[in-house]
């Protein structure tokens, strides 16, 4: 999984990216927009695991990790004054989400903060930007209806594509529009930003931070959003020491580091959900869309056990926790034999038979 955050200058997208990494990337590097995004891949928190490597004592544990990816600040009218390369802009369009840093402390360059209209801002280019390119799609598609070269595909793929433009031309997002299964295959490729799963981190400053009750509220209302503190929490992830660490935090009313809260949101966000496998060789958290079958999470494994995909046998963390051992479980009853149609749960623990 790959979040990019994205924002404009000065927001403290890089401030954010080492609370939430544990990085040291330069704050304020970006003075030329070209300049190389900053990426680390960080280990989603998930007590489970922990519990699990000390119940099986594996070789190996393996978390399910989220890569981020720390943007050059956007501007207005990004897309039309070419800012971002054509390299940075593809990096851009294969996120898996996109989480827009918006500025809540005050800035001697930019002055008091005003969220929602930096929220309006963003979201506008984001919107332009996907008008351009289904523009030139279907001028492109038009150019070849009039040489007599059009197809029953190219046909489907005009039709869904000004059913997108007039829902961005209204203001609105393609992630609004209820696209079936060939639709959302012909229009797969453009990778609309609007799109693409889409949350926003509110970034703090120390004093004000939860006590923005009522702006959060009004963000909601169109977007998901998380709060942070982000300079607070970017010398947080610095501290070597947990006790120390946990003695700030207890000040500023934070229960959890900056990555464990961001990691959590963007699977709700992103509708994902966590199915484990256990074994003496290892413990290992894999991810999954809700609603995945066992299937799919045979496949996300590897090919051959879906290909050779015979059942699924499953039991919850849950049980295992209450009953204390897999013995336990299947004297309690709580071990189930699955099929391949079987809705994975967050939580289950997955043993895949196959033969190929």
């Amino acid at each position: 999984m790959k979040i990019g955050l994205l924002g404009l200058p000065n927001s403290g997208k890089t401030t954010i990216f080492n609370a939430l990494t544990r990085s040291e990337a330069e704050v304020g590097t970006y003075a030329n927009n070209k300049a190389e995004p900053n990426v680390a891949v960080v280990e989603v928190g998930d007590e489970r695991i922990s519990r699990l490597t000390q119940l099986y004592h594996p070789k190996k544990t393996i978390y399910a990790t989220i890569e981020i990816v720390d943007f050059a600040g956007l501007t207005k009218g990004s897309e039309r004054k070419d800012d971002f390369s054509s390299a940075q802009m593809t990096l851009v369009r294969n996120l898996d989400a996109i989480a827009l840093v918006v500025r809540n402390f005050t800035d001697d360059l930019t002055g008091a903060p005003a969220p929602l209209v930096d929220i309006e801002t963003i979201d506008t280019e984001f919107i332009l930007s996907d008008m351009i390119i289904t523009e030139n799609r279907l001028e492109r598609i038009a150019w070849s209806t009039r040489r007599g070269k059009t197809t029953n595909t190219m046909q489907l793929e005009e039709k869904v594509l000004k059913k997108i433009l007039e829902e961005l031309n209204r203001g609105r997002h393609v992630r609004d529009l209820i696209l079936n299964h060939n639709e959302q295959k012909l229009v797969s490729g453009f990778q609309f930003l609007t799109h693409k799963p889409f949350f926003v981190i509110l970034n703090s400053e120390e004093k004000n931070f939860g006590r923005n009750q009522d702006l959060l509220a009004d963000i909601q209302t169109k977007y998901k959003v998380i709060e942070f503190a982000g300079n607070f929490e970017m010398e947080l992830a610095s501290f070597d020491d947990s006790e120390d660490a946990g003695l700030f935090m207890a000040e500023m009313g934070i229960t959890e580091s900056a990555r464990d809260r961001m990691t959590r949101f963007a699977y709700e966000v992103m509708g994902h959900i966590s199915f484990i496998t256990v074994g003496a060789d290892e413990v290992r958290a894999w991810t999954l869309h809700d609603g995945d079958t066992a299937l799919e999470a045979a496949a996300t494994i590897h090919s051959d056990l879906c290909r050779g995909f015979i059942r699924a046998e499953c039991f919850s963390y849950d049980d295992l926790m209450a009953c204390g051992s897999e013995k336990g479980i299947r004297d309690n009853g709580c071990f189930r034999l699955e099929g391949k149609n079987y809705k994975v749960k967050d939580g289950d623990i997955l043993n895949i038979r196959f033969s190929i």
